[in-house]
């Protein structure tokens, strides 16, 4: 790629593209990294302040803290030095908690108590992948819609029903900021460029970051042709049955009625689109659905058990423990401690 700017190009690209400290620039982000946390998130949360800051001037500095200043290592096993420490440097233009895998365990009621402190004093606070647990925990997200990862939506339903959660990557409104992870935090950063300082930087930031943008309807819709566009319309219609009866578990001969086709043809449809039966393929959607409440809220085995449709508690530890290797109350233990 040349190094000459072209004509068209709305803003200048310096060799050294200036990293503010923090009281330096315009904006300042403190971003709380979570023992576990993601990496991917982490970047591409800071990736488009960087890049903006080459078009630009000195617009966006920021912080990575933790809760007691030592280094965080993330998911992937990688250590990451920080600058301090959570209650000593939470104030600022936003403060965004990133976390991942098990992100309660780590996390104590003086943190819970520091997210406060700053929604009080006016400062906005986010929430990317899990971290909007940590946030609702904190009592930080009533009157709110939520965005998360999806495999988090059915713990933090249960754990949150009075909160309403978004199909869309991510949620940007006034002082609360939530999404998904992972790419979600480029969308989500590129939103506030715009807002700030318009579209031409915006765009511009999202292009040398060879990044489409697109609206949250085109993303959902994209995302979910992509999944459904090669099944066939029973099969998808038969997994939407399963996927609202979760709870209610419904049988199969019920199932092919309410989709109108036959048991024998559906069967043939699934083994070979998903080498499973429907009714395995339904057990399995069911423990996959135990296994977010136990890994994601506090939710109790026997909960979650019945929650997913398992009368039997015997049946429920036997059969989650065929699939994930272990026993319930373990991923279950995980999540509380």
């Amino acid at each position: 790629m040349s190094e000459n700017p072209r004509t068209d190009w709305p803003y200048p690209r310096p060799e050294q593209p200036p990293v503010p400290r923090p009281g330096d620039a315009a904006h300042t982000v403190n971003v709380w990294l979570v023992p576990n946390f993601s990496m991917l998130t982490l970047f591409c949360l800071l990736e488009p302040l960087r890049v903006a800051n080459r078009f630009g001037r000195e617009l966006f500095a920021w912080r990575l803290l933790s809760a007691d200043g030592d280094p965080v290592v993330a998911s992937n096993g990688v250590r990451i030095e920080v600058e301090g420490v959570l209650a000593e440097h939470a104030l600022g233009d936003l403060l965004m908690v990133i976390s991942s895998y098990e992100a309660e365990v780590s996390v104590t009621g003086a943190e819970r108590a520091v997210l406060r402190h700053v929604a009080a004093h006016g400062g906005r606070v986010g929430g990317l992948d899990t971290g909007p647990f940590i946030l609702a925990r904190a009592g930080l997200l009533d009157q709110h819609r939520v965005a998360l990862h999806w495999e988090s939506v059915p713990a933090f339903r249960a754990e949150f029903p009075h909160i309403s959660v978004s199909e869309a990557r991510f949620e940007f409104a006034g002082q609360r900021l939530t999404g998904s992870g992972g790419a979600a935090g480029i969308d989500m950063m590129l939103q506030w460029v715009e807002h700030d300082y318009g579209p031409a930087l915006a765009n511009a930031v999202g292009r040398q970051l060879v990044h489409q943008r697109v609206s949250e309807e085109e993303a959902w819709k994209a995302g979910a042709a992509r999944t459904l566009e090669d099944l066939p319309r029973s099969v998808v219609r038969a997994l939407a049955v399963m996927e609202t009866h979760l709870d209610q578990v419904l049988s199969i001969p019920e199932i092919c009625r309410l989709i109108g086709q036959s048991q024998r043809q559906l069967t043939r449809l699934f083994m070979a689109h998903f080498g499973e039966t429907p009714k395995q393929c339904y057990v399995g959607m069911r423990l996959d659905y135990a296994r977010r409440l136990l890994a994601d809220s506090r939710c109790r085995v026997t909960e979650a058990a019945l929650t997913s449709g398992f009368v039997h508690l015997a049946h429920f530890s036997r059969a989650y423990q065929a699939r994930f290797g272990e026993r319930p109350s373990v991923t279950a233990e995980r999540g509380t401690v």
